[in-house]
């Protein structure tokens, strides 16, 4: 086991986008960082891009939609470092831009198994690490997204998990209290990351256009993420919206 002082903080899906920027400012800020997500090779490469070490870092794949690959990430992390102090619960899919009725129920539970239980399987395992570990506690990041507010055309399997995040924070904040567990959930609006590639050409509107959507640097959200990782724990961000200033949030719909 490391003996470093350093905190430990666990990023899922950070092999790409928004969870390799934060895991980037988390080592950055001096955390000991886990990467996890489906794509070892991905993890991996993302240590060497964000400047890790096998010191620093520790990739391990999962599928957080699986219990046992979270009770196996979750022993892994206990193995090579002992604790956890912050878990950023970022993995996330969408199903195809189809009108409702025409999903299947297998896209409707891929998405609800990556984006919902996947923070809740890892939520669980953080939150028993977090209540048997010295000192006790620690600090959860969930990442709501702005369509935890407002949804776009043709999103309801992406929206609802991102509603439920919602609820799933406050439940964990509330339920974390006695055991000095803290949890917040950030809303993040068009990072510029693979995913948000087609903005760049035009994405549907509520009135049916088709708009290009500004994008913001995703290592500003990786920024967010940190200064909330790194508040003492008798403070807490319970929601945080960043956001591409000029992008239809505001007055969508």
């Amino acid at each position: 086991m490391n003996s470093s002082p350093n905190k430990v903080a666990l990023v899922t899906g950070a092999g790409t986008g928004i969870g390799k920027a934060a895991a980037k400012a988390l080592l950055q800020g001096g955390f000991h960082v886990v990467l996890t997500g489906r794509n070892l090779e991905k993890l991996n490469q993302a240590i060497l891009d964000i400047g890790g070490s096998k010191q620093s870092c520790l990739a391990v794949a999962c599928d957080v939609g699986k219990p046992e690959d979270v009770k196996h990430l979750f022993s892994a992390i206990q193995k090579q470092f002992g604790r956890i102090d912050v878990l950023f619960n970022n993995a996330g899919i969408g199903a195809p831009a189809i009108p409702m009725e025409e999903l299947s129920y297998e896209q409707w539970m891929n998405v609800v198994n990556a984006n919902l239980c996947g923070a809740f399987l890892c939520s669980q395992e953080a939150i028993r690490m977090m209540k048997a570990q010295s000192p006790q506690g620690g600090r959860i990041i969930n990442n709501g997204s702005i369509s935890a507010h407002a949804p776009r055309p043709m999103s309801a399997p992406y929206t609802s998990t991102k509603h439920a995040i919602t609820g799933l924070t406050k439940s964990i904040a509330l339920d974390g209290r006695p055991f000095n567990i803290a949890c917040g959930q950030i809303d993040i609006g068009n990072a510029g990351t693979e995913m948000t590639i087609p903005m760049a050409a035009g994405i549907m509107q509520a009135d049916g256009s088709k708009k290009v959507e500004p994008l913001m640097d995703v290592d500003h959200v990786g920024q967010a993420v940190l200064h909330m990782a790194q508040l003492p724990l008798e403070s807490n961000i319970l929601s945080m919206t960043i956001m591409a200033t000029n992008m239809p949030f505001v007055g969508r719909g």
